[in-house]
């Protein structure tokens, strides 16, 4: 039972170390590029209501969450998806604000996915949220600073697919589905590119030949700009013209912004999110299957809990991010800054002086009490393994020995030189 309770649950590991420490300074590189865009803080609660993220919400399925119960007996969840937590504090916090609502986030998500999949059911995710705008340049914004991250993160080669789920929509509608199961089974078809689905399922409903070859030809709908002046040739639909017109607009901007280049067009492209209404898109660069980064437009979630609010959003995948980066050996080890100070209790005085010293100057500095056994040899290994740069050791009234931990090269430098620094 012991040695069962050293490991964690299917789906979930531990962090630690010089990977944590990369997570961590991941992070708040990412963090920085949303702050320079306007973005501010919000934290969600890890677990909610179920009714948060329940199916009238468009989120994840419900056998997919961790659910419980607290003691009144109200079903709680471990949060599956940040956005709609997100959507619930600005009905409440920012019910009479009109004018644009930029926040941002990190926090962990929690879905049970089959064991079968292989993926993590913990994962941390960076975010932004920009509320009470729904023009194209708030569109192009969010993509913008998607492309930000990714930039910033290190990676180099990625490409930024965009789709409408109106789009999609307008043509559902105009084919005559109505039955939510029925039109969530043709969206995964499409989205899997299964021709022979959506071939079977268009050919059972009574529509135009013109609708049915439009929806055959849905997962092929992708590439560059010429992919939308195309796809307004398969239709009459006005609704999914102005899709399309949107997304004709998007790019436009992205131009300015000089981002065009990471930018192509999936038509076929539908997230498993009932709750977008517009624009959706999703990173990916090459080393993992999996999307980096996330989004889209959601109109209506908001106004669920009670405030009319367009609203658009993205979420970076920062554990996908660093396989990607580790693959693509893009990601920057933390640098070694730690300095150990070693000292015998007879000195204890200097080296507590001199550590404050550091520290004050902004310094991370360790100061640890050595001892007759654990030799120099010993103390570099550690300080290899616990990211430490340099150590100094007071082994007299006179000396310091200064070693670096990388090279074990060590010299010897009179103590009044460092604690005449304090």
């Amino acid at each position: 039972m012991k040695e069962k309770l050293l490991h964690t649950p299917e789906g979930v590991r531990d962090i630690y170390n010089s990977e944590c420490a990369t997570k961590l300074m991941l992070q708040n590189k990412l963090h920085h590029v949303l702050e320079h865009y306007g973005y501010q803080d919000i934290q969600t609660p890890s677990f909610e209501f179920f009714d948060i993220f329940n199916q009238e919400r468009g989120t994840v399925a419900s056998k997919d969450m961790y659910k419980f119960f607290d003691r009144e007996g109200n079903t709680l969840v471990l949060r599956p998806d940040i956005t709609p937590s997100i959507a619930r504090c600005a009905a409440k916090y920012y019910k009479d604000e009109k004018l644009p609502i930029r926040l941002c986030y990190i926090g962990n998500t929690f879905i049970n996915y089959s064991g079968y999949q292989g993926k993590l059911k913990e994962v941390t995710q960076l975010g932004a949220e920009l509320m009470n705008d729904n023009s194209a340049d708030a569109d192009a914004e969010m993509l913008a600073l998607t492309i930000e991250c990714l930039l910033q993160s290190g990676l180099k080669e990625f490409q930024l697919d965009l789709g409408e789920a109106d789009f999609f929509r307008a043509l559902v509608e105009e084919a005559g589905f109505h039955d939510e199961e029925e039109i969530t089974q043709l969206r995964i078809l499409i989205e899997n590119k299964n021709m022979f689905g959506v071939e079977e399922k268009v050919i059972e409903k009574e529509m135009s030949k013109e609708l049915k070859e439009i929806f055959l030809k849905l997962p092929e709908l992708f590439g560059s700009l010429d992919t939308l002046s195309y796809a307004k040739t398969l239709t009459t639909n006005q609704r999914a013209i102005k899709a399309i017109e949107r997304l004709e607009r998007i790019y436009s901007i992205l131009t300015d912004y000089g981002f065009e280049n990471y930018v192509s067009f999936d038509l076929g492209m539908l997230s498993k999110y009932n709750y977008y209404t517009g624009i959706i898109f999703k990173a990916y660069t090459y080393s993992t299957g999996e999307a980096v980064a996330t989004g889209g437009r959601y109109d209506n979630l908001v106004g669920q809990f009670g405030k009319e609010a367009p609203a658009i959003g993205l979420a970076i995948v920062i554990d996908q991010l660093i396989i990607a980066l580790t693959r693509q050996k893009l990601l920057q080890a933390p640098e070694e800054l730690s300095t150990l100070i070693l000292y015998r209790m007879e000195y204890r005085k200097q080296a507590i002086a001199l550590a404050n010293h550091f520290r004050k100057e902004g310094d991370y500095t360790i100061l640890q009490l050595s001892n007759h056994v654990t030799t120099v040899e010993e103390y570099l290994a550690y300080g290899k393994r616990f990211g430490v740069g340099g150590i100094l050791s007071l082994e007299n009234d006179n000396e310091i020995n200064v070693i670096e931990t990388a090279t074990g090269f060590m010299q010897t430098a009179p103590m009044h030189d460092f604690l005449s620094m304090e």
